[in-house]
This record gives C-alpha cells, structure tokens and sequence, in this order.
C-alpha cells in the first residue's frame, strides 16, 4: 500500500490549511509510534508466514528511530537479556533477531566471545535501529495529529459474510513537522505504541528552561558536559536511570572535584528483584493472573511492586558502592552524600546555584541543601495523546481516567469489539493497571504483540505461551497437580488465638 508521495492522490486541503492532504491509501492496520514494542509489531508482521498478509504502516513523528538517547551511557547494559529482542521470543527464525543483527553487522563471533547475556545499551539501540531501517513498513517524519473514526453500514461486512461484523474505519491525520506536508491514512485497525515523556516534578518545570542546569536524566548525555562543570551536583530519585547517572557522575567526579549528592523519596537504594524466581511475574500466566483480579485489588498491589522494575540493578549498585569503598581508602572523603527518605519539596534559584527544600519523611524534618546543578531522576508519565480527541468519546475510561483495557489489549468502548473486522484501537506499554508490572517489560514485548496479531489475523500466527513458568499464581491452577481442598469449610482454617 505504501506509495511514493508523488504517486499518490492528492485530497484538496482545508480553506485555511496550506497545504494539501497527500491520501496515503488504506491499511489493514496503522500504529502510531515507533518505540522497541511497535518496531517489535512491525518485525513480526513483516516476517510473519504468506497466508498472514496484512497490510501495515508504521508512523513515527521523529525523523529517524530514537531510543533513549539521553541514557546511552558508556557502559550500562540492557536490564533484560538479549533473548528479549524485538522477535526472538515469538519467532527464534525470524530474520529481524539480535542474533541474526550481529551476523549481518559480522560481529557474531565478537559477540559469542562477549559471554553475556546483558549486552550494552549501545549496542540495543544499534539493533533498533537497524530494524527499523531494514522493515519496509516504517515511516519516519509522520506525526499523528487526529484520528477520527467512521463507522460502518450496521448490515455490511468486510467481504459482506454476515459472520464478521465490520466495525468501521479509522481516517489517521498526520503531518511531516519539517515541511508542513500533511497525509491521509485509512486503516481498519490502530496499534498505539507513543510511548512516555520525562517527568519533572510541577515545582521544578519553570526552573527547567534554556541552558539551566537542572533537568530530567532523559537528558543527561546531551547535558552532561553542562553539569561537570558545576561545584556541586544533586541527583534526585533512587530508580535505575538516577543510579546509573550517579555511577557515572562518581567515575568523572576525582577529574573535576564537585560534590556529588544522591537524594530519594523512597526508604532506600533498594536493588531491582532479579531473582529466578522473583523473575517469573514477568510472564504470561501471571499478566493472566492480574487481569482477572478486581481493578481495586490491582491498584493496592501495584504500589507494592516497585522493586520488580523500579528498583537499581544489583551490579550498578555494586559498581557504586565499589567506588565510594574505593575513593575512601586511607580515611579519605569521597566528597559524596546519600540520603532516603527525603523529599524534595520545592526549589529556590539563587544567583549560580539551586536551594532544594527537603523533607525527611521519617523524622519529620525539613532542611535545605544548596546545590549548582540538579538532574531529576523521577520517571515518565504517559498522557492521554491529543490526536484521540476526535474519538474521545467512544473510548471507555475508569474512575481514575485511565484506559479501560480488555485481556487481548484492545480500548473498550464503543469500538470493535475482539471478534470484529476493524475498529478497534490497541495499546503497548499503557495498561499497566489492567496488566501489571510486566507491561514495560522488553520480554514480554513479543507475547503482547503475539496476542494483538491474532485478533488483526484473525488466527494463530504466532504461539501464544500459555505454560512458562513453575509458580502458580491461581489457586485453581495450583489444584489442579496438588492435593487441594477448594470447598474446606472455615473449621478447617487453623486457630491462631
């Protein structure tokens, strides 16, 4: 379906428009974004048998893939091993694997004599980035400004069988931020894959304007060079990102001599779960397991599970520690402090410096701490997109505002429903509260998308991996290979009076 522009119907634009709409043509399926889940849905569709012959596009607002480039920091690695790349764990044969990158970039036998699963973080962003050159199903430069949908004849269907329902046709505007050209696409399907933006806390974001040295680490190596030349540095937020820059920042500081302070919120500089064991919520069954759970058991849950992906990964915290023991041998001050428990309340500026006031939760005590550059260490947050507008209110919201999310990933509401021809909308990485805490999670990129090819396809294109794990998380499951009572009356409860 993809055609050069030059090729293609041009649609006479709006009176006040300046320039013409360029009609793409129809799809089968359109997704929105390109970040690893999306680019992982194009690879598959792309290398995914004949009989599978969906029609796809892919658009991406940037002009050309990003992943993270603030944080492609000298040394870190993949938090996932290289198994969870964009196809490997649905389709092992498929041509867009890591393995098959580094045969084609000739380093296999570099990489098998890497002897690691983690491979650096540079190296991930190269092999997205050679997917998305190579897939023939990607545009770049194509941001998504509306999406409006048109509903179909309540008695027609896609090939007028009565058993299909045709739930109707998305129109997707875009526009190429360089030139203004704006484009035309029909698709009976979307894929929302837009991904999450830095979040500074409210107070900071006036403060975080031009060259001043406070900012997201989603920023930091565009910034870095900025920051080493300050007096003192603060980083806020106990997560990996945050960690990492402060690794970072330690192995600079002896060469430049600032302080180097580290606060967070949270009770400590806990280490990431990355057990075996504690691993396998990373999976189907337990995604299963947490759907069927009440929206409000979900919500107490979450809060809980932190350190299953918020956590510092055990070998950076090791390096940091490493470090500090290191930079105080011979009583030495490793000019550097560390303090949990301890919110940051609100900024001061001052003339070439930060004044931070702190609260310390546990001791209900609050102090200042004077600082010449601050980098902000306090995640993403994922917005409603504004080109759903249109659409808004066909899309089921809860009490929370938060997508309302079916098992196989779709938007409820007044959209396609699982079984119909088009119509409906499905997300990546935004149904974190209906699917628990693997939805971020790179390996269980290729189940998602495995799922959302069967409802697109209409059949199993893909195995969907149903027994994974030994952890049983449903006590039905449990039951069914253990002696288990599901009907013992209370009496049998022991007494703990």
């Amino acid at each position: 379906m993809t055609e050069d522009d030059g090729s293609v119907p041009v649609v006479d634009g709006d009176d006040d428009a300046s320039e013409p709409v360029i009609d793409r043509g129809r799809y089968d399926v359109l997704g929105v974004g390109l970040g690893p889940f999306n680019l992982g849905l194009a690879a598959l569709l792309d290398g995914a048998d004949p009989d599978c012959d969906l029609e796809a596009v892919f658009l991406e607002r940037e002009p050309e893939f990003a992943w993270h480039e603030g944080m492609l920091i000298e040394g870190a690695t993949l938090e996932v091993p290289f198994l969870a790349d964009l196809v490997t764990m649905a389709d092992p044969t498929n041509p867009y694997s890591f393995l098959n990158y580094v045969r084609e970039r000739d380093r296999i036998y570099e990489f098998y004599f890497y002897e690691t699963f983690q491979i650096p973080r540079r190296e991930y962003d190269d092999y997205l980035r050679w997917v998305a050159e190579t897939v023939p199903t990607t545009q770049f430069g194509r941001e998504v400004t509306s999406v409006e949908y048109e509903a179909a004849d309540a008695d027609s269907g896609r090939d007028g069988a009565d058993e299909t329902a045709d739930a109707g046709t998305f129109v997707v505007e875009a526009v190429a931020p360089e030139t203004g050209q704006r484009y035309r696409y029909r698709a009976d399907d979307l894929v929302m894959g837009v991904g999450s933006r830095p979040a500074l806390p409210e107070f900071a974001r006036d403060h975080a304007d031009g060259d001043a040295p406070l900012f997201h680490t989603a920023d930091y190596l565009d910034r870095r060079a900025d920051v080493l030349e300050a007096d003192s540095i603060t980083v806020v937020g106990s997560g990996q990102s945050a960690a990492e820059v402060v690794l970072d920042l330690l192995e600079r500081q002896s060469g430049r001599g600032f302080r180097l302070d580290w606060l967070t919120r949270s009770d400590g500089f806990f280490p990431m779960e990355y057990s075996k064991l504690g691993l396998q919520h990373f999976t189907p069954e337990y995604t299963e397991y947490f759907y069927d759970l009440p929206q409000s058991r979900k919500d107490e849950l979450l809060p809980d599970q932190d350190l299953l992906y918020k956590g510092i990964d055990p070998e950076t915290s090791e390096r940091i520690y490493d470090t500090l023991y290191e930079r105080s041998i011979g009583d030495r001050d490793p000019d550097f402090g560390m303090l949990a428990t301890t919110a940051v309340r609100d900024i001061e500026r001052l003339e070439g410096s930060y004044w931070l006031e702190c609260e310390h939760r546990q001791q209900d005590h609050r102090f200042a701490l004077e600082t010449d550059a601050v980098i902000f260490g306090t995640g993403y947050q994922r917005p409603t997109p504004t080109f759903l507008e249109p659409i808004a209110d066909r899309i089921a919201f809860d009490d929370r505002g938060r997508f309302q999310v079916s098992e196989d990933y779709r938007l409820e509401g007044d959209l396609g429903g699982a079984d119909d021809a088009g119509g409906r909308v499905f997300v990546q990485n935004a149904e974190m509260h209906t699917h628990g805490v693997g939805t971020p999670d790179l390996g269980l990129g290729c189940y998602r998308n495995a799922v959302i090819i069967e409802r697109l396809a209409d059949r199993e294109v893909y195995s969907i991996d149903r027994d994974t794990v030994f952890q049983d998380f449903d006590v039905e499951r449990f039951a069914d290979h253990a002696p288990v009572r599901t009907d013992a009356p209370r009496s049998l409860a022991p007494d703990t009076e």
